[in-house]
Protein backbone atom coordinates (compact mmCIF):
# COMPACT_ATOMS: atom_id res chain seq x y z
CA UNK A 1 0.00 0.00 0.00
CA UNK A 2 2.86 2.40 0.82
CA UNK A 3 4.51 1.74 -2.53
CA UNK A 4 1.26 2.34 -4.32
CA UNK A 5 0.64 5.60 -2.50
CA UNK A 6 4.18 6.85 -3.28
CA UNK A 7 3.75 6.02 -6.95
CA UNK A 8 0.44 7.86 -7.03
CA UNK A 9 2.03 10.89 -5.35
CA UNK A 10 4.94 10.95 -7.87
CA UNK A 11 2.62 10.69 -10.82
CA UNK A 12 0.50 13.56 -9.45
CA UNK A 13 3.58 15.89 -9.36
CA UNK A 14 5.02 14.77 -12.73
CA UNK A 15 3.42 17.58 -14.82
CA UNK A 16 5.02 20.25 -12.61
CA UNK A 17 8.41 18.60 -12.88
CA UNK A 18 8.19 18.38 -16.65
CA UNK A 19 7.18 22.05 -16.84
CA UNK A 20 10.15 23.09 -14.67
CA UNK A 21 12.60 21.14 -16.82
CA UNK A 22 11.23 22.66 -20.03
CA UNK A 23 11.46 26.18 -18.55
CA UNK A 24 15.12 25.72 -17.57
CA UNK A 25 15.99 24.44 -21.04
CA UNK A 26 14.28 27.42 -22.69
CA UNK A 27 16.25 29.85 -20.51
CA UNK A 28 19.52 28.16 -21.41
CA UNK A 29 18.74 28.30 -25.13
CA UNK A 30 17.79 31.98 -24.88
CA UNK A 31 21.08 32.86 -23.13
CA UNK A 32 23.10 31.03 -25.78
CA UNK A 33 21.23 32.84 -28.57
CA UNK A 34 21.80 36.28 -27.06
CA UNK A 35 25.46 35.54 -26.45
CA UNK A 36 26.08 34.43 -30.04
CA UNK A 37 24.32 37.54 -31.49
CA UNK A 38 25.91 40.28 -29.32
CA UNK A 39 29.40 38.80 -29.02
CA UNK A 40 30.03 36.83 -32.21
CA UNK A 41 33.81 37.11 -31.88
CA UNK A 42 33.60 34.92 -28.76
CA UNK A 43 32.47 32.04 -30.97
CA UNK A 44 35.36 32.45 -33.44
CA UNK A 45 37.67 29.47 -33.14
CA UNK A 46 41.31 30.23 -32.46
CA UNK A 47 43.87 29.03 -34.95
CA UNK A 48 47.12 27.39 -33.96
CA UNK A 49 50.00 29.77 -33.11
CA UNK A 50 47.81 32.88 -33.02
CA UNK A 51 47.47 34.90 -29.86
CA UNK A 52 44.02 34.75 -28.28
CA UNK A 53 43.76 38.54 -28.04
CA UNK A 54 44.58 39.05 -31.69
CA UNK A 55 42.05 36.42 -32.72
CA UNK A 56 39.32 38.19 -30.78
CA UNK A 57 39.62 41.34 -32.92
CA UNK A 58 36.62 42.16 -35.05
CA UNK A 59 37.39 42.26 -38.73
CA UNK A 60 36.02 45.30 -40.55
CA UNK A 61 34.93 44.70 -44.12
CA UNK A 62 33.63 48.19 -44.73
CA UNK A 63 34.27 49.80 -48.09
CA UNK A 64 34.90 53.52 -48.68
CA UNK A 65 33.28 54.97 -51.81
CA UNK A 66 33.99 58.69 -51.33
CA UNK A 67 34.70 60.05 -54.83
CA UNK A 68 36.14 56.67 -55.78
CA UNK A 69 36.14 53.03 -54.65
CA UNK A 70 38.47 51.39 -52.22
CA UNK A 71 38.53 47.76 -51.23
CA UNK A 72 38.86 46.29 -47.79
CA UNK A 73 41.82 47.44 -45.67
CA UNK A 74 43.78 44.28 -46.47
CA UNK A 75 43.34 44.58 -50.21
CA UNK A 76 45.74 46.40 -52.50
CA UNK A 77 45.09 50.14 -52.91
CA UNK A 78 43.70 51.01 -56.30
CA UNK A 79 44.57 54.26 -58.05
CA UNK A 80 41.14 55.75 -58.59
CA UNK A 81 40.58 59.14 -60.23
CA UNK A 82 38.91 61.93 -58.24
CA UNK A 83 36.77 64.84 -59.21
CA UNK A 84 39.53 67.34 -58.36
CA UNK A 85 42.15 65.44 -60.30
CA UNK A 86 43.74 63.66 -57.34
CA UNK A 87 44.39 59.98 -56.87
CA UNK A 88 44.29 57.48 -54.07
CA UNK A 89 48.03 57.99 -53.46
CA UNK A 90 47.38 61.67 -52.77
CA UNK A 91 44.73 60.73 -50.25
CA UNK A 92 47.17 58.34 -48.58
CA UNK A 93 49.74 61.15 -48.28
CA UNK A 94 47.13 63.47 -46.81
CA UNK A 95 46.14 60.74 -44.37
CA UNK A 96 49.74 60.27 -43.28
CA UNK A 97 50.06 64.02 -42.70
CA UNK A 98 46.86 64.00 -40.64
CA UNK A 99 48.17 61.08 -38.58
CA UNK A 100 51.43 62.95 -37.97
CA UNK A 101 49.52 66.03 -36.85
CA UNK A 102 47.48 63.94 -34.43
CA UNK A 103 50.61 62.33 -33.01
CA UNK A 104 52.56 65.59 -32.54
CA UNK A 105 49.58 67.80 -31.75
CA UNK A 106 50.87 70.48 -34.16
CA UNK A 107 49.84 71.55 -37.64
CA UNK A 108 52.19 71.89 -40.61
CA UNK A 109 52.35 75.65 -39.98
CA UNK A 110 53.43 75.06 -36.40
CA UNK A 111 56.15 72.60 -37.45
CA UNK A 112 57.96 75.12 -39.67
CA UNK A 113 61.28 76.55 -38.57
CA UNK A 114 60.98 80.04 -36.95
CA UNK A 115 62.58 81.84 -39.91
CA UNK A 116 60.04 80.47 -42.38
CA UNK A 117 57.17 81.15 -39.98
CA UNK A 118 58.27 84.77 -39.53
CA UNK A 119 58.56 85.24 -43.29
CA UNK A 120 55.08 83.79 -43.81
CA UNK A 121 53.57 85.99 -41.09
CA UNK A 122 55.14 89.09 -42.65
CA UNK A 123 52.54 88.88 -45.44
CA UNK A 124 49.67 89.28 -42.96
CA UNK A 125 48.17 92.64 -42.11
CA UNK A 126 47.49 93.97 -38.62
CA UNK A 127 43.94 92.50 -38.15
CA UNK A 128 44.93 89.09 -39.58
CA UNK A 129 47.94 88.81 -37.28
CA UNK A 130 45.77 89.63 -34.27
CA UNK A 131 43.18 87.02 -35.29
CA UNK A 132 45.89 84.41 -35.77
CA UNK A 133 47.14 84.97 -32.23
CA UNK A 134 43.70 83.97 -30.91
CA UNK A 135 43.60 80.50 -32.55
CA UNK A 136 45.74 78.48 -30.13
CA UNK A 137 48.76 78.75 -27.85
CA UNK A 138 51.36 77.82 -30.49
CA UNK A 139 49.98 80.28 -33.04
CA UNK A 140 49.77 82.95 -30.35
CA UNK A 141 53.45 82.42 -29.63
CA UNK A 142 54.29 82.70 -33.34
CA UNK A 143 52.06 85.74 -33.89
CA UNK A 144 53.57 87.53 -30.87
CA UNK A 145 57.10 87.06 -32.16
CA UNK A 146 59.02 90.35 -32.16
CA UNK A 147 60.45 89.78 -35.64
CA UNK A 148 56.98 89.40 -37.14
CA UNK A 149 55.81 92.72 -35.69
CA UNK A 150 59.04 94.43 -36.71
CA UNK A 151 58.49 93.29 -40.30
CA UNK A 152 54.88 94.50 -40.14
CA UNK A 153 56.03 97.88 -38.78
CA UNK A 154 58.48 98.34 -41.65
CA UNK A 155 55.82 97.35 -44.15
CA UNK A 156 53.10 99.68 -42.80
CA UNK A 157 55.16 102.65 -41.62
CA UNK A 158 58.85 103.15 -42.34
CA UNK A 159 62.26 101.47 -42.60
CA UNK A 160 63.98 104.44 -40.94
CA UNK A 161 63.80 102.93 -37.45
CA UNK A 162 65.45 99.60 -38.17
CA UNK A 163 68.07 100.17 -35.45
CA UNK A 164 65.47 101.09 -32.81
CA UNK A 165 64.97 98.64 -29.93
CA UNK A 166 61.55 99.35 -28.37
CA UNK A 167 61.47 98.95 -24.60
CA UNK A 168 58.21 96.94 -24.66
CA UNK A 169 58.81 95.07 -27.90
CA UNK A 170 57.79 95.70 -31.49
CA UNK A 171 54.18 94.68 -30.98
CA UNK A 172 53.59 97.40 -28.38
CA UNK A 173 55.59 99.86 -30.48
CA UNK A 174 53.49 99.07 -33.54
CA UNK A 175 50.27 99.64 -31.57
CA UNK A 176 51.53 102.97 -30.19
CA UNK A 177 52.66 104.14 -33.63
CA UNK A 178 49.35 103.13 -35.16
CA UNK A 179 47.50 105.11 -32.47
CA UNK A 180 49.62 108.23 -33.10
CA UNK A 181 49.15 108.03 -36.86
CA UNK A 182 45.38 107.75 -36.35
CA UNK A 183 45.35 110.76 -34.01
CA UNK A 184 47.42 112.74 -36.51
CA UNK A 185 44.85 111.92 -39.22
CA UNK A 186 42.10 113.17 -36.88
CA UNK A 187 43.90 116.54 -36.74
CA UNK A 188 43.52 117.04 -40.48
CA UNK A 189 39.91 115.86 -40.34
CA UNK A 190 39.21 118.63 -37.80
CA UNK A 191 40.78 121.18 -40.15
CA UNK A 192 38.61 120.02 -43.06
CA UNK A 193 35.48 120.19 -40.88
CA UNK A 194 36.51 123.58 -39.41
CA UNK A 195 35.42 122.45 -35.97
CA UNK A 196 36.77 124.87 -33.37
CA UNK A 197 35.39 122.87 -30.36
CA UNK A 198 37.13 119.74 -31.63
CA UNK A 199 40.37 121.68 -32.18
CA UNK A 200 40.12 123.14 -28.66
CA UNK A 201 39.76 119.62 -27.23
CA UNK A 202 42.60 118.34 -29.41
CA UNK A 203 45.27 120.67 -27.98
CA UNK A 204 46.73 120.41 -24.48
CA UNK A 205 45.59 123.29 -22.31
CA UNK A 206 49.05 124.50 -21.29
CA UNK A 207 51.05 127.72 -21.60
CA UNK A 208 53.97 126.07 -23.41
CA UNK A 209 52.06 124.80 -26.47
CA UNK A 210 53.05 126.47 -29.74
CA UNK A 211 51.72 126.70 -33.28
CA UNK A 212 53.49 128.00 -36.38
CA UNK A 213 51.19 128.38 -39.36
CA UNK A 214 52.28 128.40 -42.99
CA UNK A 215 52.43 132.20 -42.89
CA UNK A 216 55.37 131.90 -40.50
CA UNK A 217 53.59 133.57 -37.58
CA UNK A 218 54.20 131.97 -34.17
CA UNK A 219 51.42 131.58 -31.60
CA UNK A 220 52.40 130.58 -28.05
CA UNK A 221 50.08 129.45 -25.28
CA UNK A 222 46.77 127.63 -25.41
CA UNK A 223 44.50 130.67 -25.84
CA UNK A 224 46.62 132.23 -28.59
CA UNK A 225 46.81 128.93 -30.47
CA UNK A 226 43.04 128.37 -30.40
CA UNK A 227 42.41 131.98 -31.52
CA UNK A 228 44.76 131.43 -34.47
CA UNK A 229 42.73 128.41 -35.56
CA UNK A 230 39.52 130.40 -35.21
CA UNK A 231 40.90 132.96 -37.67
CA UNK A 232 41.97 130.19 -40.03
CA UNK A 233 38.52 128.55 -39.94
CA UNK A 234 36.84 131.89 -40.73
CA UNK A 235 38.76 132.10 -43.98
CA UNK A 236 36.40 131.69 -46.92
CA UNK A 237 38.74 129.48 -48.91
CA UNK A 238 38.15 125.78 -48.39
CA UNK A 239 40.79 123.29 -47.28
CA UNK A 240 41.46 120.58 -49.84
CA UNK A 241 44.78 118.87 -49.26
CA UNK A 242 46.45 115.50 -49.18
CA UNK A 243 48.91 114.19 -46.61
CA UNK A 244 51.87 112.11 -47.75
CA UNK A 245 55.13 110.64 -46.41
CA UNK A 246 53.93 110.30 -42.82
CA UNK A 247 56.71 109.34 -40.39
CA UNK A 248 56.09 108.83 -36.67
CA UNK A 249 58.38 108.33 -33.69
CA UNK A 250 56.88 107.33 -30.35
CA UNK A 251 58.52 107.43 -26.93
CA UNK A 252 57.01 106.74 -23.52
CA UNK A 253 55.00 109.97 -23.20
CA UNK A 254 56.08 111.97 -26.26
CA UNK A 255 55.59 111.44 -29.99
CA UNK A 256 56.19 113.47 -33.11
CA UNK A 257 54.99 113.06 -36.68
CA UNK A 258 56.51 114.56 -39.83
CA UNK A 259 54.75 114.68 -43.19
CA UNK A 260 54.17 116.61 -46.38
CA UNK A 261 50.83 118.24 -47.23
CA UNK A 262 49.81 119.16 -50.75
CA UNK A 263 47.25 121.94 -50.87
CA UNK A 264 45.30 123.34 -53.82
CA UNK A 265 46.13 126.95 -52.94
CA UNK A 266 48.91 129.28 -54.09
CA UNK A 267 51.00 128.85 -50.94
CA UNK A 268 52.12 125.46 -52.27
CA UNK A 269 53.14 122.18 -50.58
CA UNK A 270 54.28 122.22 -46.94
CA UNK A 271 56.52 120.40 -44.53
CA UNK A 272 54.51 119.73 -41.38
CA UNK A 273 55.61 118.59 -37.93
CA UNK A 274 53.18 117.70 -35.12
CA UNK A 275 54.29 116.94 -31.57
CA UNK A 276 52.10 115.10 -29.03
CA UNK A 277 52.29 114.43 -25.31
CA UNK A 278 50.55 111.69 -23.32
CA UNK A 279 48.50 112.91 -20.36
CA UNK A 280 46.15 110.68 -18.33
CA UNK A 281 46.10 108.02 -21.01
CA UNK A 282 45.31 110.43 -23.87
CA UNK A 283 47.51 112.02 -26.52
CA UNK A 284 47.31 115.83 -26.88
CA UNK A 285 48.95 118.08 -29.45
CA UNK A 286 51.52 120.48 -27.97
CA UNK A 287 53.25 121.75 -31.11
CA UNK A 288 52.34 122.28 -34.77
CA UNK A 289 54.73 123.67 -37.35
CA UNK A 290 53.97 124.19 -41.02
CA UNK A 291 56.41 125.65 -43.53
CA UNK A 292 56.56 125.95 -47.28
CA UNK A 293 58.48 123.17 -48.99
CA UNK A 294 61.59 124.44 -50.76
CA UNK A 295 63.84 122.87 -53.38
CA UNK A 296 67.45 124.13 -53.65
CA UNK A 297 66.59 127.17 -51.59
CA UNK A 298 63.63 128.18 -53.74
CA UNK A 299 59.94 127.82 -52.96
CA UNK A 300 58.51 124.97 -55.00
CA UNK A 301 55.54 125.60 -57.23
CA UNK A 302 52.23 124.43 -55.79
CA UNK A 303 51.12 120.92 -56.66
CA UNK A 304 47.42 120.58 -57.30
CA UNK A 305 45.66 117.27 -56.54
CA UNK A 306 42.09 116.39 -57.27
Amino acid sequence: MEIASSLITFLSFQPFLVAAIVTVLCLLLALLAVRSVRFPYLETPQSDGVDSVASAKKVCNCVCSCNGGFGAPDSEATVAPYVNGGTASMVEKASSVAVAERLTGASMMEQLVPEITTHALSYLDFPSLCRLSMTNSLMRKAANDDNAWKALYHKDFTLEQDSVTPANGWKAYYAATRAIVTINADFFSIIKERSLPAMSHFWLNADYVKCVHASGELFSGYNAVIQSWQLAFNWDHGFNFQVRDVRARVLTDTAWVTMKTYVDIDSGPFNVTNVFELHNGRWYMVHHHSSVLTVDGEVEEPIVHA
